[in-house]
């Protein structure tokens, strides 16, 4: 049976509701996965979902609170939802010592690094001098800008030495967590890829590639590799028994 995948998801306290883009759940849908949307709560529901997703995937929204990062919040910091970064984090963290699968996009690269021990850019355009504009005036679905891919890395084998990405953030990693390696640059030195160092499939990039499959098909390859490494994942978990659903 295919791997289930969790999907991270945004929430408006005020109205008691959660939601996330549909681009997502299709992404996962259509390289194979069963997506399966992962509301926030506490420590013990991250337990729960673990034990029966294959593959994690953290979704793009809002900034992430600099408490988490050991920052005091700076000008240019927007809205933060703590329910949402501790929750991802301890999810993260625990993904990760349980080498889960995991593909981080956007907001969803933040937070695997910051569940990493690293530290974040609270907004860009006052912190980087010389920046570029990192969140575009145009529709989502079309690229932005291009960044560059370093050499002998998982992102290379997917996408080549070069690729064309939409860009829709405002934050951006400062320093790397640990057992994190940069994977791909902007022009301007903006950190817009990350991975894993060992073990299973972890890769954070800092666009939306879910967006993209239309103008940039390539970019299609991303979900394939980590939905092929979730399957992976969930047959030497489980040999013999594909899925749980």
């Amino acid at each position: 049976m295919a791997p289930v995948i969790g999907l991270t998801c945004d929430g408006d306290l005020e109205n008691r509701r959660f939601f996330l883009n549909r681009a997502y759940v299709e992404a996962v849908s259509r390289a194979g996965g069963i997506p399966l949307i992962l509301p926030p709560g506490p420590r013990e529901a991250a337990e729960r979902y673990l034990d029966i997703i294959d593959g994690l995937l953290l979704t793009g929204g809002g900034d992430i609170d600099p408490v988490f990062f050991g920052q005091e919040p700076r000008e240019g910091l927007g809205r933060v939802l703590p329910e949402r970064d501790e929750f991802e984090l301890t999810l993260t963290r625990r993904a990760l010592q349980l080498g889960t699968p995991i593909l981080a996009l956007c907001r969803g690269m933040q937070t695997l690094n910051v569940a990493a021990g690293g530290t974040l850019y609270q907004d860009i355009a006052r912190e980087v001098p010389g920046s570029w504009q990192h969140s575009q005036r145009k529709p989502r679905c079309y690229p932005h800008h291009t960044v560059e891919i370093l050499s002998d890395t998982l992102l290379a084998t997917i996408l080549g030495p070069k690729a064309r990405v939409n860009s829709m953030h405002h934050q951006a990693i400062r320093e790397p967590g640990e057992g994190l390696r940069v994977s791909a640059l902007a022009g301007d030195g903006i950190i817009e890829a990350v991975e894993g160092t060992v073990g299973s499939f972890v890769l954070g990039v800092q666009w939306h590639p879910e967006e993209l499959f239309t103008r940039c098909p390539e970019q299609r390859q991303i979900f394939q590799h980590f939905i092929s490494a979730a399957d992976i994942s969930t047959s030497c978990r489980n040999p013999g028994y594909r899925g749980r659903m």
